[in-house]
């Protein structure tokens, strides 16, 4: 063999030398970097940090929240362990976490559940985007010295609803008016912390959230009227749009879609509006509660429906008074509920198509 030949194998074996050396080297920083992205960001800071989960949040929207918290060193890493080992799903609720809480610790925390109310709301009452009168009266309960039982005979009693009434005409005019309306109240009760500390009376507190509503919408009393809703239609509609759409976009999108189906008088088909006249909540309805008989019931009842289902946030409320794609003319939508992705169809079939193609994502 020529010295040529031998110098030109002995190069080649080089390169291959090199690239195994270059492979192993890769290989050997990837299993470091998640080794080390599954610790804790800081294994002596115990300190508590408070992480709310939105109900209806996806999982790149969690993640984007701890990472904001500066919870997890890696968004890869913990995305890839939540789809490789959690099996249930991440839940909403209000967490303490810490920096000091491995990958595994905390996506088991997020997979067990979290508090309806702040864990550090000392003197403090929080109304959740969504939440429902019920709802609110179990945080009351937890949060100050009345009972939720006391909460909701007070927004039933009729001479607090016409002081109320009398006070916020604007605002409760068309609530009060309504009929088959469970609470008059509901969805008035406006989303948001309240300091409980200086609050002298539950009717000063049951006051102050729907005086906060007035604050809220009275800049948009005047657009309502010009549209010819009522504000009991826009708070409805809102609710709904509330607990279907996750971002704003969606939320406009959504609005669109149950104006569309107004328009052409068919009902809304809300899997939100069947769980409140069942008073309950389901991951998945069935045929049978689809028919239950109640006027919320949106599958059955043409129109908007009594009144609202929850305590919608302003962005809602906005999503209905500025409806978006209406001119596309969509009349479905369907969310993938591991992602969030939300769907949108202008038949019925090309929605069957997408709920089949969505059926494993949503069991």
């Amino acid at each position: 063999m020529s010295r040529f030949k031998e110098k030109k194998k002995s190069k080649k074996y080089g390169w291959i030398i090199a690239l195994v050396v270059l492979i192993v080297v890769v290989i050997g920083g990837a299993k470091f970097y998640i080794s080390d992205s599954m610790k804790a960001v800081d294994s002596k800071n115990s300190k508590s940090v408070e992480v709310y989960i939105k109900s209806g949040s996806s999982n790149d929207q969690i993640i984007k929240t701890l990472q904001k918290k500066n919870l997890i060193k890696s968004s890869i890493v913990f995305k890839y362990y939540a789809k490789s080992n959690v099996k249930t799903g991440f839940k909403a609720g209000y967490y303490s976490l810490n920096k000091s809480m491995n990958v595994k610790t905390i996506a088991k925390n997020l997979e067990k559940g979290g508090s309806a109310t702040p864990v550090s709301g000392v003197g403090k009452l929080v109304v959740q985007e969504g939440a429902t009168a019920d709802q609110i009266a179990t945080a009351v309960q937890k949060s100050t010295k009345y009972s939720s039982k006391e909460f909701m005979a007070l927004i039933q009693d009729q001479s607090f609803l016409d002081e109320l009434a009398k006070e916020y005409p604007d605002l409760l005019g068309s609530a009060m008016s309504a009929t088959d309306v469970r609470y008059k109240l509901e969805g008035y009760l406006f989303p948001a912390t309240y300091d409980t500390k200086n609050v002298t009376s539950l009717k000063a507190l049951v006051t102050q959230m729907v005086a906060t509503t007035n604050t809220q919408l009275s800049p948009y009393f005047a657009t309502i009227k010009s549209k010819g809703y009522s504000v009991q239609e826009v708070m409805t509609l809102a609710s709904l749009v509330e607990r279907e759409g996750v971002t704003n976009t969606d939320r406009k999108k959504i609005a669109g879609v149950f104006f569309n189906r107004i328009d052409k008088d068919m009902p809304l088909q809300s899997d939100i509006s069947v769980m409140y006249a069942l008073n309950t909540h389901k991951k998945n309805l069935t045929y049978a509660d689809l028919k239950v008989d109640s006027p919320y019931n949106l599958y059955v009842e043409n129109g908007y429906g009594p009144g609202p289902f929850n305590s919608p946030s302003l962005q809602s409320i906005l999503a209905v008074l500025n409806p978006s794609d209406r001119s596309k003319n969509y009349l479905y939508f369907i969310a993938n509920m591991k992602t969030g992705k939300v769907y949108y169809a202008k038949t019925y079939a090309q929605h069957q198509k997408l709920t089949d193609k969505l059926a494993d994502y949503n069991k």
